[in-house]
């Protein structure tokens, strides 16, 4: 379905070709003076120069050939402005035509291509904690707006399984419980079914053993022989390594439930581990990667470059490999497993460095062919009050899980104390509100930057908050309900200024849609939706919807609410949250 802006700068392109005027000239923007008109063309102007004529002239011999029938104003205004507002059958037939089309006239650019979108990154045997907040719900959203627009999206968690925290839990177990079959090299028996340990002991191994490696370095030398041993495939050690997976694994979806965050690909660094030497071996032969004090490095410095950029370390001095290693290895999987025509990848920004010398290095490896885009989405950090990196009340890193059961005790205690549902409710609708705010609060911040994380700010039921734009598509619900069957209403004319304005919010939908997809924007989402709930909000409060008396007029206004019902919901859907029945 054509965008509105797009319909209107053609009327107004023709109406300049009419006029005898070259049609470029005729490109219609969104009004920056509501207060004036809906839509301007300042082509005049600038048609003035090559036409040698007053561009007052110009504006007025245009806006004679336009139909009037679509525009309730057109004004030709010195110095040459054209100032536009639609007509409300214009509009009417507009909305009708988003209201009945597939995802409300959005079209699914992204038909037949592939993403994948790598938004995970944590750690196996470790608990998640805020650091890994943003990435999910970034990538999140990221991956269902892609989806929107007709891509096959894909969400890769990118375990982080192979490592030396591996190695390190592997040590600290056989000096807690030596007598465990997995360290009899001798062993030859089936290994228990069941873990040695649950995901809380686990969660305990990792930091005790870290701590250890510090002070002990005959620990810390059987730990890195661990790790070594079970990369190259050593059985007990690879048994202990698939309960380690299994119960992180387990853990980890059940909290990205919560956040409504999944991933369609579970692989980790384990899995691109196989494609190292193979891939190694390749740049070395073709002197892609060169040695340098020992190392072997991909020079991936640019003419032009503003900035230094060092190397692409592969190979480290004795041999081992490293993360740029395991990412190049992970797209050469990447491009052999999905066949993606691009790839984002959602971090820290702090990582904007090393993702500049992975990319440079596989597109001069030719992994990744220039017809394959790489984006890297740097996000800042969440902060404090203090403004300083969020933490714990005794200065620790809080578990994510944490923090979604501190957001929810809070507004649980809001729920209950203003009785907004009844008993066998709340925490349905606490959890919903929950999510809805903690995820609004972060994504309507532009993902580049530093946010103040404020429970008060972000559960509060005004503003540009998640539990603001809840509430609107709560009280569309109960206006809907109250009128009874209302999905094949048809859109009418507008009554009334607030009815048109919301009208007009409604139509920005796609544009809105398209930029955020641009930009790799979420905020972007949060703003339209934002304005579009204020628009429906005044609406509500200047108009008798359910006590109309003329039932068209109250037909038409049951069915506008219902359109800006419809797009909010798909909008929260692009965002991983959802509206409760009642609040």
């Amino acid at each position: 379905m054509e965008k509105i802006l797009n319909i209107i700068t053609a009327k107004m392109q023709a109406a300049f070709e009419k006029a005898g005027y070259d049609p470029a000239f005729g490109r219609v923007t969104v009004s920056n003076r509501p207060d004036l008109c809906e839509y301007q063309c300042n082509g005049a102007l600038a048609a003035a120069k090559q036409y040698k004529c007053a561009p007052i002239q110009i504006a007025q011999a245009v806006a004679k050939q336009l139909d009037a029938a679509d525009f309730s104003m057109i004004d030709a205004v010195m110095p040459g402005f054209l100032n536009l507002k639609l007509s409300d059958d214009f509009l009417r037939r507009y909305l009708e035509q988003m209201r009945t089309a597939p995802n409300f006239g959005v079209e699914k650019s992204g038909q037949g291509k592939t993403i994948v979108i790598d938004y995970g990154g944590p750690n196996v045997a470790k608990p998640l904690h805020i650091g890994h907040l943003r990435s999910a719900i970034i990538g999140e959203s990221l991956k269902r707006l892609y989806r929107f627009f007709g891509w096959n999206a894909i969400g890769d968690i990118h375990l982080g399984d192979w490592g030396l925290q591996m190695g390190l839990i592997i040590a600290e177990l056989e000096l807690r419980q030596p007598d465990l079959p997995y360290f009899d090299p001798n062993f030859e028996g089936e290994y228990p079914a069941e873990a040695p340990f649950t995901i809380q002991e686990l969660e305990e191994i990792y930091p005790a053993a870290s701590a250890r490696k510090k002070e002990d370095a005959q620990f810390a030398e059987q730990a890195h022989t661990a790790t070594y041993e079970l990369q190259q495939g050593r059985r007990g050690y690879r048994a202990i390594w698939n309960h380690i997976l299994r119960l992180s694994v387990a853990d980890l979806k059940r909290n990205y439930q919560r956040l409504n965050v999944s991933f369609e690909s579970w692989l980790g660094e384990s899995d691109a581990d196989p494609y190292i030497p193979a891939m190694v071996e390749d740049m070395k032969a073709r002197g892609i990667a060169i040695p340098s004090e020992g190392a072997w490095v991909i020079p991936v410095a640019e003419e032009g470059d503003k900035k230094e950029i060092p190397p692409c370390i592969l190979v480290k001095s004795d041999g081992s490999a490293i993360y740029a290693t395991t990412d190049l290895a992970t797209m050469v999987q990447r491009m052999q497993d999905f066949h993606p025509n691009k790839i984002l990848y959602v971090t820290d920004q702090r990582q904007s460095l090393h993702f500049e010398q992975v990319f440079r290095a596989a597109r001069k490896a030719g992994i990744i062919p220039e017809s394959v885009e790489l984006e890297h989405l740097g996000f800042g950090t969440m902060n404090g009050r203090d403004g300083k990196p969020f933490k714990t009340r005794d200065g620790g890193v809080m578990r994510l899980e944490q923090l979604i059961n501190d957001m929810t005790d809070f507004v649980r205690a809001k729920v209950v104390e203003n009785q907004i549902v009844e008993a066998d409710q709340v925490e349905d609708t606490t959890a919903k509100i929950a999510i809805g705010a903690l995820k609004y609060g972060d994504l309507s911040n532009q993902p580049s930057k530093d946010y103040i994380f404020d429970m008060d700010r972000f559960a509060a039921f005004e503003g540009n908050t998640g539990p603001y734009i809840l509430y609107t598509i709560v009280r569309i619900k109960s206006i809907l309900s109250k009128y009874g069957p209302w999905e094949q209403l048809p859109i009418q004319a507008s009554a009334n200024p607030a009815a048109k304005d919301l009208m007009l919010a409604i139509t920005k939908f796609a544009p809105a849609m398209e930029g955020a997809l641009k930009s790799s924007a979420p905020n972007l989402v949060c703003s339209y939706i934002y304005e579009l709930a204020g628009c429906v909000n005044r609406f509500y409060h200047e108009t008798r919807i359910l006590t109309e008396e003329d039932e068209a007029k109250k037909a038409g206004y049951i069915a506008l609410m219902g359109l800006a019902k419809g797009i909010l919901e798909t909008s929260i859907d692009l965002l991983a949250f959802s509206a409760p029945e009642k609040m």
